[in-house]
């Protein structure tokens, strides 16, 4: 069934593992954005090319859409003391209320506690049950934390900016200072602040980058999707087997969505600048490929063996290994989503080892690609 996946196809975290070289996670941002490397992966043919992200503008014509991912990352790291005297780091996720939000917490934590972040302001730490959307001889619920803060509203997300750090991944130990992080870890263009995260793959653009694109005829159009536990909890082996991810939330416009279809049934290929862009338009397409406006969460969990309805192509970094962004990335360039391989029959998925896009990180890796939130590129055509 088309945009289904496959009912044999079981995947293993661990047919998703490779060895990465410490020395090549990306720990600084590049300057200029446009500088980073880029590595194309030709479908088609099977190729691998090596270019530099400002080539986009050669590689990309009036035939191609690009959909942007516009959240915007708020200062969601928090560090308070217990009334004990301990530390604790607090990761702000998702808003829940004007006072409360989902998070997570790093350090040891009881219900109802107490945390202090200036003379002023503190938060009151709760254990909560969230669904996992697994069944329940699966146990489908899991503890999580949510803090209920004494701010409310526009008060307290002052008090979030005033206080709160950039939320760098944890394998990045970059000496930039805050100021310059909350530039660096941002794309150019955006807009609606809600990530505890940002979709790395946008940070490569350049104000001038967009406009030439354009000049040129690139159809360029925005969706928003807020980074949140989907990304920052590891995937278990039960999300694997259920094909679902912790809920983020998106929201697509009607008008957006009709200029994507009237582009795609006239044959322009849509290109999703990064992983989040790309669950956007395929949670909101039908079997047929029509794409629906809309707000509200996906959960969706794209593995080998989807057949994309809507995406042709896709701008990403590369990314960390036994992920679901991974899977994606595979799923995208095997069977039933590239053609038939030079010897004739179609690339099915095996695992990550005889993939072309292994072929593709063993490439990236011998040519000192940097990697993750602050590394080079990879475009997939």
């Amino acid at each position: 069934m088309r945009g289904s996946i496959w009912d044999n196809s079981i995947m293993n975290l661990s047919d998703f593992h490779f060895e990465l070289p410490e020395e090549l996670i990306g720990q600084q941002a590049i300057e200029p954005r446009d500088s980073c490397r880029l590595l194309v992966v030709n479908r088609s043919n099977q190729s691998l090319t090596h270019h530099i992200f400002r080539d986009l503008i050669d590689l990309l014509d009036d035939r191609c859409v690009l959909v942007l991912n516009d959240t915007k990352v708020f200062p969601a790291r928090l560090f308070g003391t217990k009334e004990t005297g301990g530390k604790i780091e607090i990761l702000l996720l998702k808003q829940t209320s004007t006072d409360t939000f989902e998070c997570l917490v790093r350090g040891k934590t009881k219900d109802d506690q107490k945390i202090n972040f200036d003379v002023s302001f503190f938060g009151t730490l709760h254990h909560v049950v969230i669904s996992t959307d697994l069944p329940a001889s699966k146990a489908g619920v899991e503890k999580s934390h949510s803090i209920t803060f004494n701010l409310s509203g526009l008060d307290l997300i002052a008090k979030i900016n005033e206080l709160g750090k950039t939320p760098l991944p944890p394998y990045i130990h970059s000496d930039s200072k805050e100021a310059e992080l909350r530039e660096q870890y941002q794309t150019v263009y955006a807009r609606e602040k809600g990530s505890a995260a940002a979709p790395t793959a946008g940070l490569h653009f350049t104000p001038e980058i967009l406009n030439r694109l354009q000049n040129k005829g690139v159809q360029i159009e925005k969706l928003t999707l807020h980074v949140g536990l989907g990304t920052f909890k590891p995937v278990t082996e039960e999300q694997v087997a259920t094909k679902t991810l912790h809920a983020e939330s998106f929201t697509l416009s009607q008008d957006v969505a009709k200029r994507l279809n009237i582009a795609k049934k006239s044959g322009k290929r849509i290109i999703a600048v990064g992983t989040t862009s790309c669950r956007v338009l395929e949670t909101l397409s039908d079997e047929s490929g029509n794409l629906s406006g809309g707000a509200g969460e996906t959960n969706i969990f794209i593995q080998p063996g989807y057949r994309f309805k809507f995406i042709d192509g896709m701008i990403t970094n590369f990314h960390l290994p036994s992920t679901s962004l991974l899977m994606l990335v595979s799923a995208l360039v095997s069977f039933p989503n590239s053609p038939a391989s030079p010897a004739g029959g179609p690339i099915h998925f095996t695992n990550f080892y005889d993939s072309l896009m292994d072929q593709a990180y063993a490439e990236a890796i011998k040519n000192k690609y940097k990697f993750f939130s602050f590394g080079d590129a990879m475009l997939i055509v």
